[in-house]
């Protein structure tokens, strides 16, 4: 059975931790003890710990460093080709310069020097372009997946030389040079890519790049980092280049969130991952670090079924819209840590425009919309047409843990309106197999989902491409098709910024997106004795430069 760190029969204020053997000390037995707050100074080395509620069910790279729990592990054991920080900006990593053509779709890549894998490979040209065909195509016969936001008009990729990669795309491909910072997009050692899935699903036996190397793991249990003394190619953005500072990190499982954080309030972890909102003031209050970096990406909310009525009409979808009340979700169910959503996509995505104006709370609206689509109140508050209630079925996200309180409250919010709304909780696995994008019973799919650069959106709105077709549209909406191949055709960001804009205005307009927030997937709880932690462009915590005092 796995080893687990805290007994749940525990209080939150008398904690009684053994520590485990194969965790090979990283935690000691701290019970009743609260946390030191003098502030030492900050010192090269230490051990820390980090807890989290997940460590997923493979590490297969391709299929596990998108995840939001292992990509955690990724981000410290490999290396990207561009760095991207939280507000989208792109800069040199193991890609030291780049070019493009006028059409861009051919890149050149031109490669820091001296960089290895952990086997003593060399991440050199043939070591990138091996990455590069695996990130595309994948092996699917072996479960082995393409990453999913890799472009898709890929062609192909040369080796000039030793430190030269020329990229070639089938059409013009803009977002390129960002999406090489997604954090599916990691550079793994060619002897690894080769190995067969079961291999790869063994994190001992992969061979990264990155500052930390596996020292030890247990499936569902724990993996130990430590750092690797020999690198040397850190990106400059984070202002060192050189080995960490930080001897191990630990990631612990620990699926309660109220044991996570309180083993970093007495002192027995450095940090606890997805806390409650709730909490959030008063631990800071407290003196903890908390931290609720938003991401690159769409932002919460519902990607519309337009197949299934009634939904397929645009003045029930356009009342949806008005209808919500996105203030009061804020103050009710998070803190002002979050943001309203001012569009489908989050505000600090390069491309992103305001269109509050399109999501202001507007109940008279959304009910006139209604009643003009002929839909009309019953003595109970139910709308109904042809003898049908207005009903809305929501699937609560399992991967937010606030999804379903928001649910609830947007279905108090909509009854006022009219609307008959029931709520469906599943577990990850179920979720998985019963709630799919324009499904025959899902009207609203709620997306958390994340992307570095903006000219993606519109392939994933669709089925060009093979597109993920979001709101059931397929080829039927011209107005949707020549904006998504107008985007992706665009050479420049001064081309394709205004037809950006334009494609937020027509998809709010319609409906076919309804926003919740802005999102905050990623919550940190952090001891105030861990400094210098820095949050890239996906809201993944890097400890590459952090210290910790004594």
């Amino acid at each position: 059975m796995t080893e687990r760190l805290f007994s749940l029969s525990l209080s939150r204020r008398r904690l009684l931790i053994t520590t485990s053997a194969v965790a090979t000390g990283a935690l000691a037995t701290m019970a009743g003890l609260t946390p030191a707050y003098s502030a030492g100074e900050a010192v090269n080395g230490g051990d820390i710990t980090f807890l989290i509620d997940s460590l997923g069910d493979t590490w297969i790279p391709n299929n596990s460093a998108i995840s939001s729990f292992q990509g955690h592990i990724w981000g410290h054991v490999t290396d990207k080709l561009v760095y991207v920080d939280a507000d989208g900006k792109v800069s040199p990593w193991i890609a030291e310069r780049w070019e493009q053509n006028d059409k861009a779709t051919e890149f050149t890549l031109h490669l820091k020097g001296g960089a290895t894998f952990s086997d003593g490979t060399p991440l050199d040209a043939a070591a990138v372009v091996a990455n590069l065909d695996i990130w595309y195509a994948g092996r699917k016969k072996e479960g082995i997946n393409p990453i999913g936001l890799f472009p898709k008009t890929y062609d192909h990729a040369e080796a000039v030389d030793a430190a030269t990669v020329k990229v070639f795309f089938k059409a013009p491909t803009l977002g390129f040079i960002p999406t090489l910072g997604y954090h599916g997009s990691i550079l793994i050692s060619p002897k690894t890519i080769a190995q067969p899935a079961a291999q790869q699903a063994d994190l001992s036996k992969t061979s990264g790049s990155g500052p930390y190397l596996v020292d030890s793991w247990k499936e569902g249990d724990f993996v130990k980092l430590v750092k690797r003394k020999d690198y040397n190619w850190g990106p400059a953005a984070v202002g060192h280049t050189g080995p960490a500072f930080l001897d191990t990190i630990t990631y612990k499982l620990v699926s309660e969130p109220s044991l996570r954080v309180a083993a970093v309030q007495s002192g027995q972890a450095d940090i606890a991952y997805n806390a409650s909102p709730q909490e959030l003031t008063s631990l800071k209050q407290d003196g903890f670090t908390v931290a609720t970096p938003r991401y690159l990406g769409f932002v919460n909310g519902w990607a519309i079924n337009t197949k299934l009525a009634p939904y397929d009409d645009v003045k029930v979808r356009q009342a949806l819209q008005a209808g919500i009340n996105r203030q009061e979700i804020i103050d009710t169910v998070y803190t002002p840590d979050w943001k309203l959503a001012t569009s489908f996509i989050q505000s600090n995505v390069p491309g992103a425009t305001d269109h509050s104006d399109l999501l202001a709370y507007n109940p008279d609206k959304a009910e006139k919309l209604l009643d003009a689509a002929g839909w009309i109140k019953g003595a109970d508050g139910i709308r109904a047409k042809d003898g049908k209630q207005l009903s809305l079925t929501l699937n609560s996200n399992p991967y937010l843990a606030t999804s379903k309180s928001i649910d609830e409250l947007i279905a108090q919010q909509l009854a006022a309106i009219g609307w008959k709304v029931d709520i469906r909780a599943y577990d990850v696995v179920t979720f998985g197999q019963k709630v799919q994008y324009g499904g025959p019973a899902v009207p609203a799919y709620e997306v958390t989902r994340s992307f570095i650069d903006a000219g993606t959106v519109a392939s994933i709105l669709t089925d060009a491409n093979n597109g993920e077709n979001w709101f059931a549209l397929g080829e039927s909406d011209a107005k949707l098709n020549e904006l998504r191949d107008k985007i992706a055709s665009a050479g420049s960001a001064e081309i394709r910024n205004p037809l950006l804009d334009e494609l937020q205005k027509y998809v709010l307009e319609q409906g076919y997106f309804i926003p919740r927030t802005q999102i905050v997937q990623r919550i940190y709880v952090q001891s105030p004795k861990l400094k210098g932690e820095t949050y890239n462009g996906v809201a993944y915590a890097s400890y590459y430069v952090a210290t910790k005092s004594a």
